[in-house]
C-alpha cells in the first residue's frame, strides 16, 4: 500500500492469499557475471550435466554471485574476480577450472567451465522441498531444514546434508517515516507484542511523535526460513501465531511494500537493507544491537545460519562449487559484500569436513 493509503490490520483483505500461487515453483535465472549482459560464456563443450540450486532468496544473492563467478570462469590475471595467489592459492587454471579440478573434472578447450551453474529463487521451504523430490541438486535455506518441517522423523531429516556457508543477522526495519518520527529503537518485548496483534498503533510506542496511524505488521510468507526464524528466536516457536497484515514471498517483496509505505514494520535479510528501510537498533536481554555494530554478535536473538543442503550426501560436482563459497576467496567474493557475515576459521573448518575430500 502507498504512503497516502497505508495498510492497517482492520483493512487487511484476505486476497493477499493469492500469494501462494506466485510461489508454486522457482524462478529460474542465468547467473551473470558482474559487469556483463547475458549469460555465462556461450558454446561451452561440456557433457557434464548442470549443477541446479534454489530456494531462500536470503541464501540467493550468495549462491548467485558465486554462479555468476562459476560461469565467467575468470582466467588467473583476472585479479578483481580471481586472482588466486591473493587468497593463497597457486594455481594457473581458470576459476571454475580449479575448484572442478579439485575433484577430477577436467577443463574444456574454450573459456567454459567444466559445468555450468544455475540459481532459482524461491524460498526456503519450497528449496527443501525440491530438494527432496530430486528437481535440484543445492537447496538454499535460511532455517534448518528440522525448523522447516517439524513433523519430519529424525530418519527423514537424515537425508538432509547441511552445509552453513554465512551467518546473517536479521534487522528490524520501519518505513522512513516511522523511523523519522523517532521510533529508532524497539525492545524485543515491543516487536513481540506487535507481531502477537497487543501493539497495533504506533502512538502507543513511547518514541513515536509522528501522526497517529495503525501499524502495518509485514511478515515473510509461510515456509519460508526468515518467517520460521523469525517465529522460533523472536516468539520461542517456529509455529508460534503471529498477527500480520501482509507476508511476501521474498525479501525484495518486503522491501518495496516497507519502502512505499508510511506506517510499516518487518524483520527481512541483513543484505536488503538500504537507506529506504531503516533498520532499528533492538534492546533484548539488556542488552542493545546496534545495525553496522554488533547484529552479527551470536548472542544476538535474530541471527541465524545460511544452509546450502544436499541430499544423501555430497556429490563431487556440488562439492567443488561449495568449496569455492567455503573457501577464503568465496567468504570475501560472495558472502561479505552481500552484507552478511562470514564464518569463523572454526566454522570455516567444520563445513570443510563435511564435504568429500578433494582429489588434487
Amino acid at each position: 500500500m502507498m504512503r497516502d493509503t497505508p495498510v492497517t490490520r482492520r483493512r487487511f483483505l484476505a486476497g493477499a492469499t493469492g500469494l501462494a500461487a506466485s510461489l508454486g515453483g522457482c524462478i529460474s535465472t542465468s547467473p551473470q557475471p558482474p559487469g556483463q549482459v547475458g549469460g555465462g560464456p556461450a558454446g561451452g563443450g561440456s557433457d557434464i550435466e548442470s549443477l541446479r540450486a534454489g530456494g531462500s532468496s536470503t541464501v540467493f544473492p550468495v549462491v548467485q554471485r558465486g554462479a555468476s563467478y562459476w560461469v565467467s570462469n575468470y582466467a588467473t590475471t583476472d585479479r578483481e574476480y580471481w586472482g588466486p595467489t591473493q587468497y593463497g592459492i597457486s594455481t594457473d587454471q581458470r576459476l571454475a577450472d580449479y575448484w572442478a579440478g579439485l575433484y577430477g573434472f577436467e577443463a574444456d578447450e574454450d573459456v567454459s567451465p567444466p559445468y555450468e551453474v544455475s540459481v532459482g529463487l524461491s524460498h526456503s521451504g519450497t528449496g527443501l522441498e525440491r530438494l527432496r523430490n530430486g528437481q535440484i541438486d543445492i537447496g538454499n535455506a535460511s532455517a534448518s531444514a528440522a525448523a522447516e518441517f517439524p513433523n519430519a522423523s529424525e530418519e527423514e531429516l537424515d537425508h538432509f546434508t547441511n552445509h552453513v556457508v554465512a551467518v546473517d543477522a536479521q534487522p528490524i526495519v520501519v518505513s522512513t517515516e516511522v523511523y523519522d518520527a523517532g521510533v529508532t529503537k524497539l525492545t524485543a518485548e515491543q516487536v513481540r507484542g506487535i507481531y502477537q496483534g497487543e501493539v497495533t498503533r504506533w502512538s502507543e510506542i513511547p518514541s513515536y511523535e509522528g501522526p497517529d496511524r495503525e501499524i502495518q505488521a509485514v511478515g515473510r510468507a509461510e515456509g519460508s526460513g526468515t518467517d520460521t526464524a523469525f517465529r522460533s528466536n523472536m516468539l520461542g516457536d517456529p509455529n508460534a501465531p503471529m498477527s500480520v497484515d501482509a507476508r511476501k514471498g521474498q525479501n525484495q517483496q518486503v522491501k518495496t511494500t516497507v519502502a512505499n509505505s508510511n506506517n510499516a514494520i518487518a524483520y527481512m535479510a541483513l543484505a536488503f537493507v538500504d537507506d529506504s528501510v531503516p533498520a532499528l537498533e533492538l534492546e533484548f536481554d539488556g542488552t542493545t544491537y546496534t545495525p553496522g555494530e554488533n547484529l552479527s554478535d551470536p548472542s544476538y536473538p535474530l541471527a541465524r545460519d545460511l544452509h546450502c543442503y544436499t541430499w544423501d550426501g555430497t556429490s563431487k560436482k556440488e562439492a567443488a562449487f561449495l568449496r569455492m563459497i567455503l573457501s577464503d576467496f568465496g567468504q570475501q567474493n560472495f558472502v561479505e559484500p552481500e552484507g552478511y557475515s562470514q564464518l569463523t576459521d572454526d566454522r570455516q573448518t567444520e563445513q570443510f569436513d563435511t564435504l568429500p575430500e578433494p582429489e588434487t
